[in-house]
């Protein structure tokens, strides 16, 4: 386990989704978004780092066990290679993590978690990405 602050895997979450949404906003369909080799490959990524940042936040008992089920997702996209089903990649794109993501921050606030910290690491780290920064900025704005 990792001695990691529990917030940073939060901000990490979130930048994740963040970045999935900008790299699917204009696809209205799957096939259109597996096609797209950059942003297909992008969100996979993304989907990854979700995944394992939840896996650490389960273990330390931060979240709900229902949960588990984005890091048996995370597990069949790493280990499915060209068996990933981009129907059921797009669902959860576009339907799921935003559940998540709400659910997420309701934990923050309900939890007293202070992810102010992790957010203002986060833009050191990302102080070249005017689109990462451009997000914690309105997350901060969200949590506030």
């Amino acid at each position: 386990m990792s001695d990691r602050d529990h917030s940073f895997y939060i901000v990490d979450i979130f930048i994740a989704m963040n970045k999935i949404e900008r790299y699917t906003h204009k696809f209205e369909n799957a096939q259109d978004f597996l096609d797209s080799e950059l942003e297909w490959d992008g969100a996979i990524r993304e989907l990854e780092i979700i995944g394992e940042a939840t896996n650490y936040l389960l273990k330390a008992n931060q979240i709900d066990p229902t949960y588990r089920r984005i890091v048996d997702f995370r597990n069949q996209i790493i280990h499915g290679y060209f068996g990933i089903d981009e129907n059921i990649v797009f669902d959860v794109i576009k339907n799921k993590l935003p559940l998540y993501y709400d659910d997420l921050l309701e934990l923050s606030k309900r939890q007293n978690i202070d992810i102010l910290e992790a957010i203002n690491t986060s833009k050191k780290e990302n102080f070249g990405n005017k689109n990462v920064l451009n997000f914690l900025n309105q997350l901060v704005a969200k949590i506030q």
